[in-house]
């Protein structure tokens, strides 16, 4: 009796923690406007890897026309023979400037538009907006690209990281709305994803792909920003001992009128 009464607790409790476990998941999923890229453009392995990723999956659309690939090398310690082996298209020189091969002509007839320059992405869309763009691709079969996105809804851009995540569908609840007059209205919103089918990486690996790229489209938007900050910390050291010095010369002249 007793080893039955402990069966049906284990089932009990199990079940209670699938629940709390896919009630997590849905709120994880239904606060998605709240994700943060947490950008580190000092976190160099993280750029270098996202420098990678971005010429393997978002180069054959879209360029970063301010941006040249020696700065890139100087910047991320990519040596010049790594740079022209891994990175640099064939054709490209290490002095140009970081293009797409697609053509304006060809983009507009194959996505309805030409994709956008993502030189200054990240400082026009913010980085947590980039992070939650790309998180939030799901299978949407009336678009022609048979995929949608909850943060920029009818989105041109093809879910091109559907092999490293998989395939989802947004599932929705139903929730009571006041309306004028107190009158009360049903409405739909989203409250999670639904995998439908498994990616090349776990949810852990795929999260640390987007953060790079978004970090590294961070990096590209401003790559004098972290010179700058650590640039500003000699600055404010030496005015604090240019103001320390000219405090003992004012009391140097003053001392004999005192």
């Amino acid at each position: 009796m007793r080893l039955v009464t402990a069966l049906l607790l284990s089932v009990v409790l199990c079940a209670g923690a699938t629940r709390a476990l896919a009630a997590g998941e849905a709120s994880a999923d239904a606060d998605w406007q709240s994700w943060k890229a947490n950008a580190n453009d000092t976190d160099l392995a993280s750029l270098q890897r996202g420098a990678r990723d971005f010429v393997g999956y978002c180069l054959g659309c879209h360029s970063l026309k301010y941006e040249r690939w020696s700065r890139l090398g100087q910047d991320l310690q990519i040596p010049t023979s790594l740079l022209t082996k891994d990175l640099i298209p064939p054709g490209e020189k290490p002095t140009g400037y970081i293009t797409s091969p697609m053509l304006a002509a060809d983009a507009e007839k194959w996505l309805g538009k030409a994709p956008p320059d993502l030189s200054l992405i990240a400082r026009s869309r913010d980085p947590d907006y980039l992070y939650q763009y790309l998180k939030t691709f799901y299978v949407d079969s009336e678009r022609a690209t048979g995929a949608n996105n909850l943060a920029f809804p009818q989105s041109a851009m093809p879910d091109i990281v559907a092999p490293l995540e998989g395939l989802k569908i947004p599932v929705y609840k139903t929730i009571e709305v006041a309306g004028a007059g107190g009158k009360m209205s049903q409405e739909q919103v989203f409250d999670h994803f639904k995998q439908i089918a498994p990616g090349s990486m776990t949810p852990q690996q795929f999260d640390q792909f987007v953060h790079d790229v978004v970090n590294f489209l961070d990096y590209v938007g401003d790559p004098d920003r972290a010179v700058r900050r650590a640039m500003g910390i000699w600055v404010v050291l030496f005015l604090l001992a240019f103001t320390w010095l000219a405090w003992l010369l004012k009391r140097e002249f003053w001392k004999d009128v005192k």
